[in-house]
């Protein structure tokens, strides 16, 4: 794979602006690399509004703000030497996100509340410490952090462990209490495997240790979006290959579609690339370690189907539109997949591979003359240049960090911010009825 460089490349950010020395460098790639990422970012902020926040032009739902600020934010604070005009961006948002919390220690919803609560709080929860830590953004990431953990299905809302849906986050705009026996279920109240990774994020970043029971709660969710078997006589070969899936007990939700009834008479589902980057993740994020068999098995799926191209795994014939409707997540997921585990050559199908170098080269490929991405799929709003742009910058700063990992330019790190005035448990005191401060 080749990367196409630009010829008519003009920064925004000269290298005085930014105080950085291209002459250290020598790998022709990292300055390709760093040429696609300032492109992006001058698109981002060319479209970050006056208070602050980023508003879709494409979608109603992303143009409140809270949707999209945090999620854009992620990206630009990776992008390599921070420069003044992106710090200045990146400070602009964390006043905003800020803003929203009131003296209370609630959030400031809107009338309507938050169009995308568990997305929102887990990443504003995160972006507003990783710039400043001060007292007030300090604060302002217990409270957004308080509001992600009241939203996890656990026992205070009526979930058991039995239950599906038990230990993960989802979609739903209120609090995700569990249907009282008779009654119609909230069909977005349940989990799902995305909202639980960024979940976990949030709680990686602030900080929340290893032997916190929070994370074989939300294990128990994980778990059950793998095509894995602990027991060997509950596992059927032609289902359990390692990879995962959206959610468990939903055909609708799970992109991939219906792979068919196993051995036992359970309704399977197909692995799918982006699901299984995240589940990988997600085993690795609640304590496992990359010996243990479910990460072995997850990562032998990601490395034998990987490709740059499309979202791999097998799609139901009626679901194969779905595929990429997710491809720049897919990219933005693997990176981190591959970068948790260390990993700088996978083995695919075909040989060793580089994977940080040739996802880069895609990634600069598929850029526009604007700076932006656009997925010409709809199904995940990846035709919104403002949500495939952050998903493949960021993807495109992670690649870079693997192939330049000593190189002083890279972004900013993500150092994880300890929650002032909380316990280790803090985040499982949602699991309390009326324990947590109102």
């Amino acid at each position: 794979m080749r990367c196409q460089k630009s010829t008519s490349v003009v920064f925004l950010f000269g290298l005085t602006i930014a105080g950085i020395s291209y002459a250290a460098v020598h790998d022709p790639q990292i300055d390709r690399i760093d040429q696609a990422l300032y492109k992006a970012a001058e698109y981002l902020i060319d479209k970050q509004s006056p208070d602050g926040a980023w508003r879709s032009e494409a979608y109603g739902c992303f143009k409140d703000g809270p949707s999209l600020t945090p999620y854009i934010m992620s990206c630009l604070f990776f992008v390599p030497g921070q420069p003044e005009k992106v710090r200045l961006s990146f400070n602009k948002g964390v006043q905003y996100l800020v803003s929203m919390v009131n003296e209370d220690g609630s959030i400031n919803a809107g009338l309507r509340g938050l169009n995308f609560p568990v997305y929102t709080a887990a990443s504003a929860s995160r972006v507003v410490v990783l710039q400043d830590k001060t007292a007030k953004n300090m604060h302002a990431q217990t409270v957004w952090l308080r509001y992600l953990c009241d939203r996890r299905l656990t026992g205070s809302l009526g979930w058991n462990p039995s239950d599906p849906e038990y230990g993960g986050w989802g979609f739903s705009l209120n609090l995700p209490r569990k249907s009282a026996p008779g009654q119609p279920k909230d069909p977005m109240c349940g989990s799902n495997l995305t909202s639980t990774v960024f979940g976990i994020g949030a709680l990686r970043s602030a900080r929340v240790p290893p032997e916190d029971p929070i994370w074989q709660d939300i294990l128990i969710f994980v778990k059950k979006c793998q095509n894995f078997a602990d027991d060997p006589a509950e596992s059927d070969q032609r289902f359990d290959d390692g990879g995962f899936f959206f959610c468990p007990n939903d055909p609708l939700q799970n992109k991939a579609g219906i792979a068919g009834p196993d051995r036992l008479g359970r309704q399977r589902y197909y692995s799918y690339g982006s699901m299984t980057a995240d589940g990988l993740r997600a085993l690795l994020a609640c304590g496992l370690s990359p010996e243990h068999p479910r990460v072995v098995a997850a990562r032998r799926w990601l490395e034998r189907n990987f490709t740059t191209k499309t979202n791999p795994g097998i799609f139901a014939d009626d679901r194969e539109v779905l595929r990429n409707a997710t491809y720049y997540y897919y990219l933005w997921s693997v990176a981190h997949a591959f970068s948790r585990l260390g990993v700088v050559e996978i083995e695919t199908q075909v040989g060793r591979l580089d994977w940080a170098h040739a996802l880069a080269c895609e990634l600069i490929d598929r850029q526009g003359p604007d700076g932006s991405w656009i997925n010409s799929f709809t199904d995940a709003k990846e035709d919104d240049p403002l949500v495939a742009s952050a998903w493949a910058a960021a993807a495109l700063a992670n690649c870079r960090q693997v192939l330049a990992p000593g190189d002083t330019r890279s972004g900013g790190t993500c150092p994880a911010a300890g929650i002032q005035g909380k316990s280790a448990k803090g985040c499982l005191m949602a699991d309390e009825p009326n324990s947590h401060p109102k």
